[in-house]
């Protein structure tokens, strides 16, 4: 499959099949990940491979913390979209998953973020090549989650992949057209 197979084919799930995921494909995920560009070559990204229950559970525990106390202040419109897309504080998937690759940014990097989404974007097209599926979840308070892996200061969770086989129905949303998001030469329109 071309790279823009895999991107059109690849859709997020939330949910997964109990189906364990070899360690050859978290080490291709691995790889390809650590192949992505970083500003000065700083590589500020380190990941957390988790599949212990008791783990897995710590994780969904601080990330729901966070996640009740970032919905607890939408707005009422906001709580109205969360509603209608089906999302919620509980975050059953950070279980479920067989595998949780947590991504760890190194903040003293100059621009970590752009890198490490970036290495983010290699292993979510990584995930789709070897027929897994994930979401690119990032916690509401990443200091609860990244306190409850022994994160030392300096570095922060980003994102959690939660990484299994698709068990999720949900369509891929829909995308804009090439011509609805691309200007040429300069802005144009509103």
């Amino acid at each position: 499959m071309t790279i823009l197979d895999l991107a059109t084919k690849r859709k997020t799930a939330r949910k997964f099949k109990l189906i364990p995921i070899k360690d050859e494909d978290i080490e291709c995920i691995l790889e390809t990940a650590r192949q992505a560009p970083s500003g000065s070559n700083r590589q500020p990204w380190r990941f957390i491979i988790v599949k212990s229950p008791e783990m897995k559970k710590n994780i969904r525990e601080s990330a729901e913390a966070g996640e009740r106390g970032f919905y607890d202040n939408l707005s009422p419109e906001r709580k109205v979209w969360y509603n209608e897309k089906g999302l919620s504080p509980s975050k059953p998937n950070l279980t479920e998953a067989p595998v949780l690759i947590v991504v760890v940014g190194d903040t003293s990097a100059p621009n970590y973020k752009p890198s490490l989404w970036v290495s983010i974007a290699y292993m979510v097209l990584a995930i789709e090549e070897r027929g897994l599926a994930t979401v690119t979840y990032t916690p509401s308070d990443p200091n609860l989650v990244s306190e409850a892996l022994g994160v030392p200061d300096g570095l922060m969770v980003e994102s959690i992949l939660p990484i299994g086989f698709s068990d999720d129905p949900k369509e891929k949303e829909t995308r804009f057209k090439v011509s609805e998001i691309t200007f040429r030469e300069r802005w144009e329109g509103n």
